[in-house]
């Protein structure tokens, strides 16, 4: 849909970004639960896939500052103010564009992956291969940690018709499909919701649970753990 017909306050050129929208839509509280789930060790190897503005491993780093923290997303302009941000909060991060599906990452190198509200972005077919990716360069032991929305579809927030009008925008106006997002445009909306323990199994993963649950302006999350 065009965004010219869009009230002036959700037009693009008047959006504040994505931390703003992330505020907005009441999605910063599920960060924090995400990187204690994960149970980063002192000197481990941390990987988030779609880090966006850096939002999660800005706070993985605060926590284990030995380890080496890494955020690969597909927006230039994402990683730019991740940068930034780490900077500024005096913390080293190592930033790379790339895809999920196309992990730019050598076979069994990470000791924890993170994701946080990205895999529903990914076309049905990219969700798979983005998973099998996670688990080729988890070490033995090495685990998924993955916070998204919750596939029922009969499950929203207040906020849930907002939500669907601005993401449209901000994927309108966003280079790669970034912020956030794992994979590369293909002008589409979210992929249909298959159940994240089915697209698990399918990726090779042995065993799976869910871990908790969140509900935010933007619909309920559903946090889920995966090992190697």
């Amino acid at each position: 849909m065009s965004t010219d017909y869009l009230p002036a306050l959700v037009h693009p050129r008047f959006l504040p970004g994505y931390d703003g929208f992330a505020r907005l839509m009441g999605t910063t509280a599920i960060y924090w639960p995400l990187v204690a789930q994960a149970g980063i060790q002192p000197g481990s190897t941390v990987l988030e896939i779609g880090c966006g503005t850096g939002n999660v491993i800005l706070r993985a780093k605060q926590a284990v500052p030995s380890a080496t923290v890494i955020g690969l997303d597909p927006d230039p302009d994402a990683l730019a103010i991740a940068r930034r941000k780490a900077a500024d909060d005096g913390l080293v991060l190592q930033l790379d564009h790339g895809y999920a599906a196309e992990l730019p990452y050598a076979d069994g190198g990470v000791d924890r992956v993170l994701s946080s509200l990205m895999l529903h972005h990914l076309p049905a077919d990219e969700q798979v291969a983005a998973l099998r990716e996670v688990r080729r360069v988890l070490a033995p032991g090495g685990s998924l940690h993955l916070v998204d929305l919750d596939e029922d579809p009969r499950v929203s927030g207040p906020m849930a018709p907002l939500n669907k009008v601005l993401t449209a925008v901000l994927r309108r106006g966003a280079p790669g499909d970034g912020h956030g997002h794992g994979g590369p445009a293909h002008g589409h909306g979210h992929a249909a919701a298959r159940p994240v323990a089915e697209l698990l199994a399918e990726a090779g993963f042995g065993a799976s649970s869910v871990i908790g649950h969140r509900r935010t302006r933007m619909g309920a999350v559903t946090y889920h753990r995966a090992e190697r």
